[in-house]
């Protein structure tokens, strides 16, 4: 990883003011995707706007230059909600009993790949969340699986696979943490 650059992480709450940026960024980061139905920018804006509407949404994008160079987003999830009922094997209720926070897409630019962005945002994003997990899914092919990889590092754990559209590969399903050590064990009931 080289040095980190200078960059301005803002968080917004209102997908209004953002769509636009996160649409150009995802346009960018999924270049060589775009021609797959599941990946098309239109595909991603309509469930941005889907997400965008739903409990607890937050964006943090990072600009640089007052350009958007990254992304992530996501949103709280309940128990029942449609994301656990499609993962299989049903994952354990102690990661499902209370809200947890969805991490739905997180996308850097090619040039600030490898600069500590990413982690940043992602960072970013959990600080000041009250749910006790963080989930997101991930193509296991994505990077040759070095972004699988790369959530592995960052503490993420599989906990099974979904496959959230007929246009979607098979995704594997990962959740972590949003606290650390004891508390986040006492909130779960799991040993840490």
């Amino acid at each position: 990883m080289t040095s980190a650059p200078a960059i301005e992480l803002r968080t917004h709450t209102d997908l209004e003011s953002v769509r636009g940026d996160l649409l150009d960024v995802y346009a960018d980061v999924r270049a060589p995707l775009l021609h797959l139905p599941n990946y098309a920018v239109t595909a991603f804006g309509e469930r941005l706007d889907r997400h965008g509407s739903e409990p607890g949404f937050t964006a943090v994008l990072a600009y640089a230059g007052g350009q958007p160079v990254g992304y992530a987003y996501g949103n709280t999830i309940e128990h029942g909600d449609r994301y656990w009922q499609r993962t299989t094997p049903p994952p354990p209720e102690c990661y499902t009993r209370r809200p947890a926070l969805a991490l739905k897409e997180i996308g850097v630019r090619q040039a600030w790949r490898g600069t500590g962005t990413a982690r940043r945002i992602h960072d970013a994003l959990l600080a000041g969340r009250d749910e006790p997990h963080v989930t997101l899914m991930v193509n296991p092919a994505a990077g040759d699986g070095k972004v699988h990889t790369l959530y592995r590092s960052w503490g993420y754990q599989d906990i099974g696979h979904s496959q959230p559209s007929a246009a979607s590969p098979l995704l594997t399903v990962m959740i972590r943490t949003t606290q650390s050590g004891d508390e986040a064990a006492t909130i779960t009931g799991v040993t840490a």
